[in-house]
């Protein structure tokens, strides 16, 4: 009981005293959901039998000079699998780890693995059917084709992010919502998807997701500089959606938020940042329509006094405001925030070179507020 109240390192410490404390520190119960951070670079015929008897089903692979394959054959049970930045990993190396079915594996990250390709998507959507959250992350060279092998296997698939897939299209995203006879039912499980700086992406794929991808309660979308107005039209018939970021969308503008707020009123959290085509219009249609509110981000947007002012009397709820870079705002904005909403918790500053320091007293009153704000006079 003593030794789980500690660290990581300091029960690692703990069990080189002597043998009874090893025994001790080697409970289950100290170790359950703790991730262990391994270099696999030379054999260690004790390190997975020390895994596998401390009951660590999560492991983060920080660098690779030996075979993947001992690692998910030496912890059988292994649930989580973190090979983010491991940059030598490759479609053979895949190949050889997953060569076998392994249920239990749920969360793979692949993250900047910049050599894996399709091949390797069609060895994981054979073997690890059970897969619910993967990252790809960097990963450059998946395709479209691998989207598809993603819908055809992966069917417990509930968070997938794909940042920076280049090549990927609409007709991959078609895949994913199983719009296509070869799909079936797509991925009809997934909750979040991450689209970031996917810049082929455009008002076809959102129709897409809309259609297809029902359960989605969050969605990236930062970055995709071909989405407009018109995709919110889809992405507004979608009742879950609770997340939606957007951030330096170029072509969204205050007509987006006009369709997006007809719809999509379980919003709780919004990015907008880097759009400077929103303005305090938008500001009015969000207010009228997106009660849910919790977090707002409008760093860098066009917006006045009066466009905040909005926001600030008709969603009491926020907690999370940032108007970074909005260099329009003054301190009369900025005392109505102050005096609409209580509940605020956080709240960025940064840029916003018109405030003075009497507004920020009064901010910093707020009784909910962390200390920790950014401001620049």
């Amino acid at each position: 009981m003593i030794f789980a109240k500690l660290n990581v390192k300091d029960r690692g410490r703990a069990a080189q005293v002597c043998t009874v404390w090893r025994d001790a520190a080697y409970a289950k119960s100290c170790w359950r959901g703790v991730e262990a951070s391994l270099h696999l670079r030379r054999p260690s015929p004790t390190l997975f039998g020390s895994l596998v008897k401390r009951g660590i089903k999560r492991v983060q692979v920080l660098s690779v000079r030996r075979a993947l394959k001992d690692i998910v054959t030496g912890v059988p049970n292994l649930e989580s699998l973190n090979l983010s930045g491991c940059y030598n990993i490759t479609d053979m190396a895949i190949g050889h780890a997953f060569a076998a079915d392994f249920p239990n594996l749920k969360v793979l990250n692949l993250s900047l693995c910049k050599q894996v390709t399709d091949s390797s998507l069609g060895r994981i959507t054979q073997h690890l059917k059970n897969i619910e959250v993967l990252e790809l992350g960097g990963c450059s060279n998946i395709t479209n084709t691998g989207l598809l092998l993603i819908s055809w296997g992966l069917k417990k698939l509930r968070r997938l992010n794909l940042r920076s897939c280049w090549h990927i299209s609409d007709h991959g995203i078609g895949h994913l919502a199983g719009l296509s006879k070869e799909t079936a039912d797509g991925t009809p499980a997934l909750e979040y998807l991450g689209l970031q700086d996917c810049q082929r992406l455009s008002d076809e794929a959102l129709r897409h997701i809309a259609q297809g991808l029902t359960s989605l309660r969050s969605i990236n979308l930062s970055f995709c500089v071909s989405v407009t107005d018109s995709g919110l039209k889809h992405l507004a018939r979608m009742s879950r959606l609770e997340e939606l970021n957007l951030r330096a969308c170029d072509n969204i503008s205050d007509i987006g938020m006009a369709y997006l707020t007809e719809g999509c009123n379980s919003i709780s959290t919004l990015d907008v940042s880097f759009c400077d085509k929103v303005a305090d219009q938008a500001m009015v249609h969000i207010s009228q329509g997106l009660f849910q509110l919790r977090s707002l981000s409008l760093s860098a947007c066009q917006i006045t006094d009066e466009g905040l002012s909005r926001i600030a009397k008709s969603l009491h709820d926020l907690e999370t405001l940032n108007i970074g870079q909005c260099s329009r705002i003054t301190d009369r904005g900025l005392e109505i925030v102050a005096a609409e909403l209580i509940n605020l918790r956080a709240i960025d500053l940064y840029g916003c070179t018109r405030l003075t320091p009497n507004a920020l007293q009064k901010i910093n009153q707020l009784p909910r507020l962390s200390k920790k704000f950014f401001f620049q006079w």
